[in-house]
């Protein structure tokens, strides 16, 4: 069982990813953009943090990056949940400080297993 973040601007996206994770018996906190993100992950510390790259407030990105600033946090995965498809989308992801990257649409029956690849360190 594992704590994890998942910030997103759907609600849609929120629920169906949040029931998915809830089935596996991690604790699920939730954000509706980027700044409420931050500082739920600064309270609660979870063990791994998802990000969805457009956002309203600010983007996937800058919300990596100030993430990262936080040395609580610094060990904390942090996995892109995007839509973003395009050429050089994973890359940028990658080069903005993010562990992973999982595309959407999301294949619910492979969500798990994507994300226990990124819990195994933090266990």
């Amino acid at each position: 069982m594992a704590k994890i973040l998942y910030i997103e601007d759907n609600t849609s996206n929120r629920m169906l990813v949040k029931r998915v994770l809830m089935a596996e018996s991690h604790i699920v906190l939730e954000a509706e953009g980027g700044l409420q993100g931050i500082e739920v992950a600064r309270e609660h510390l979870p063990d791994l943090i998802l990000v969805d790259i457009n956002m309203p407030d600010i983007d996937g990105y800058e919300v990596t990056a100030r993430l990262r600033q936080i040395p609580e946090l610094g060990r904390v995965p942090i996995v892109a949940l995007t839509a973003n498809a395009l050429h050089g989308d994973r890359e940028r992801s990658l080069a903005a400080g993010c562990d992973g990257y999982i595309q959407k649409p999301l294949d619910v029956d492979m969500l798990p297993s994507q994300i226990e690849v990124f819990l195994r360190p933090s266990r």
